[in-house]
């Protein structure tokens, strides 16, 4: 019977027939010790029971090896992997910022609203700010007034994080998703 020999070189895990050590610590596939064997009985202990024996730690005296089956080892650690970078995602959200104006159109306030709520919706937080110029400065209300109707549209899934706030000719405002 010819054995698949199989490697794993960036990791260096040694299965089967790749292990060099003449005595190993055997562990079973349910955590079992089976106690110190030598090489040769070992594989053929993994080979009755349809396992590859794997070597896991070699700097223990004697070598520690144990029974289980490579391929899935493998496919779990990998989806462990997938599922840890899927969690890693919702740390890497971003602040979008939208740029709105004091004297701002029915329909591209509308467009801006849908393009922020999916933002929104994906959990990112939206920085909204309006630039007022020349004579815009003497009505700064008018373009709170715009922010506060945008907040109070987008109500339903975002709150506000910051109060809209003068800084020179800027005003900002910082709208957060709403906790599900």
């Amino acid at each position: 019977m010819e054995v698949l020999v199989i490697t794993n070189k960036e990791k260096g895990m040694l299965i089967n027939e790749q292990i060099r050590f003449e005595n190993v610590l055997v562990i079973g596939p349910n955590g079992e010790q089976l106690g110190l064997k030598t090489k040769g009985d070992a594989l053929t202990l993994a080979e009755y029971a349809g396992f590859d024996l794997v070597l896991i730690n070699s700097n223990e005296n004697p070598p520690v090896c144990k029974l289980l089956d490579y391929n899935k080892y493998l496919y779990e650690k990998k989806k462990k992997k997938k599922e840890s970078q899927k969690k890693q995602n919702v740390h890497n959200l971003e602040i979008k910022e939208y740029r709105l104006s004091p004297k701002i159109d029915k329909h591209d306030f509308d467009t801006k609203l849908r393009n922020v709520s999916k933002y929104l919706e994906k959990g990112h937080k939206i920085k909204v700010s309006i630039r007022f110029k020349g004579r815009e400065m003497a009505h700064t209300e008018l373009g709170r007034d715009v922010m506060l109707r945008f907040a109070e549209a987008l109500s339903e899934i975002a709150e506000i994080g910051q109060q809209p706030k003068l800084d020179g000719r800027n005003m900002l405002m910082l709208l957060v998703p709403k906790k599900k």
